[in-house]
């Protein structure tokens, strides 16, 4: 077992209808030395792919992508979920349905951030569906940049969102996988990687 997969273990609530609350440690309260390893393993992982530029998606992706930039040492762009008034130009815009949240949001991301000469490596912290990661993949695509790699802090593999884009042909690491949980027992399975 992986020092996340123990984490999850350890601090990781079960909720009905396949929720893991991770709040204590990883979506509303950070704990930064776990992501500071998390970092590091995601450069270990990724470290031949030449990445220029780290992308993800407000709000809780934020937080890891930006440690995980400081161990390539290049800049977080993040696709927000809201147009406001100080964003200008062109923009990439996709839509992304959350499963924690059960709704539909368009992403955008300005032109001026992602172009051709990006080599990305997309970073976020739950895949369910993949819903959120093909709206990412998909303004990647639209600016002619290159996806260099895609790394999930968990990923629910009794779920299709995994499957369906390493189906795509990308480069998908997760640090954690479940692959099956009980609400009622507690209990997780990891897939052993």
């Amino acid at each position: 077992m992986n020092f996340l997969e123990e984490r999850i273990q350890k601090d990781g609530i079960i909720k009905e209808g396949n929720v893991l609350k991770v709040d204590s440690f990883l979506n509303h309260q950070m704990d930064i030395n776990l992501f500071n390893k998390m970092g590091e393993e995601f450069k270990n992982r990724f470290k031949d792919a030449n990445i220029n530029k780290i992308l993800t998606i407000e709000a809780s992706g934020i937080g890891i992508a930006c440690i995980v930039a400081q161990h390539f040492n290049v800049p977080v762009v993040f696709a927000k979920k809201t147009k406001s008034i100080n964003i200008d130009g062109e923009m990439y815009i996709a839509e992304v349905e959350s499963f924690t949240h059960k709704c539909k949001n368009q992403v955008i991301v300005s032109k001026k951030f992602i172009n051709e000469n990006d080599n990305v490596l997309i970073i976020d912290d739950f895949l369910a569906n993949g819903h959120a990661l093909q709206g990412l993949l998909s303004i990647v695509n639209d600016a002619g940049a290159t996806v260099g790699g895609i790394g999930i802090a968990i990923e629910k593999g009794f779920q299709s969102g995994g499957t369906i884009i390493r189906n795509l042909g990308y480069k998908l690491e997760s640090l954690a996988i479940v692959d099956s949980m009980d609400h009622i027992t507690g209990k997780i399975n990891f897939r052993e990687q």
